[in-house]
């Protein structure tokens, strides 16, 4: 098992060149069979996670995540980056504990978002947003600075769809230390241009959460970095267990198992 130093190395790595996709796993079965198919690295599901504790994106708190981080970095040899939504606060000060205490798990990178948690006024105040990813930068930086910090913003994402107003805070962001830009929530070629040539030389995250016709090739032409998947996976294993689940409460049909995997190729997945 390589030494998260070592895998942290690795992940920094990936973000100089080229393009790779960095799914998400929401569990330790997941997260192998993920690192067995050859991935080169991985992140965590805030939402994925969430779901499989019965409770909505946002539900977990701050200490059951961080357990989920380690588990996840500690259970495959590849970087692992974690999904830590706001940051768990709001001050500055208390995002920074929070990083502080991420970063103790031995995660490879983790990003911060700039959504309040109330859809009324779903962005924070600009000037505080960026305070933000400063507090997250000087706590990683006090830490050893190796772990790779990603800015989010999330406009696109919370009904504020907004391209200047997402590339004026991704600057910042990365003026004040993201060391990767990120806007879930877009979707065409020319707002991932866009957003890509606005902020380079700094690496972009682009989320493919969505049926699109855009493949892995298409995405590198267009200078994306990263491409991860956010809960879509976890999504597409409810998919079938609510439809399988649907069949049998219902007309009380087992005929759907027909499409499941076999428990040897789960089994072979997971060695």
């Amino acid at each position: 098992m390589p030494t998260a130093s070592e895998k942290r190395a690795a992940f920094r790595r990936l973000h100089t060149s080229g393009c790779f996709v960095i799914p998400n796993p929401w569990d330790r079965g997941t997260a192998r069979y993920l690192q067995n198919l050859g991935f080169k690295a991985l992140a965590t599901t805030s939402a994925g996670f969430a779901w499989s504790h019965g409770v909505a994106d946002g539900g977990v708190s701050r200490d059951v995540m961080l357990a989920h981080i380690a588990e996840l970095s500690g259970a495959v040899d590849v970087p692992v980056n974690a999904d830590f939504e706001g940051g768990y606060a709001h001050a500055p000060a208390d995002v920074a504990e929070s990083v502080r205490l991420c970063v103790a798990t031995g995660v490879s990178g983790l990003s911060i978002e700039d959504y309040t948690g109330d859809m009324a006024k779903p962005l924070y105040d600009f000037d505080m947003a960026v305070a933000r990813i400063r507090a997250a930068r000087e706590a990683i930086d006090k830490a050893g600075g190796d772990v790779l910090l990603t800015g989010r913003s999330e406009g696109f994402i919370r009904n504020r769809a907004d391209m200047g107003e997402t590339i004026r805070r991704l600057k910042a962001y990365a003026d004040a230390g993201a060391d990767c830009l990120y806007a879930p929530g877009i979707r065409t070629r020319e707002e991932i241009a866009t957003v890509v040539k606005a902020v380079a030389p700094r690496p972009v995250n682009f989320l493919m959460g969505f049926p699109s016709d855009l493949t892995v090739r298409d995405l590198t032409e267009l200078g994306v970095r990263r491409i991860s998947v956010g809960g879509a996976l976890a999504r597409s294993a409810w998919g079938g267990f609510m439809r399988m689940a649907q069949e049998i409460a219902g007309p009380g049909s087992f005929k759907g198992f027909a499409e499941a995997a076999a428990a040897a190729d789960i089994g072979k997945g997971l060695k």
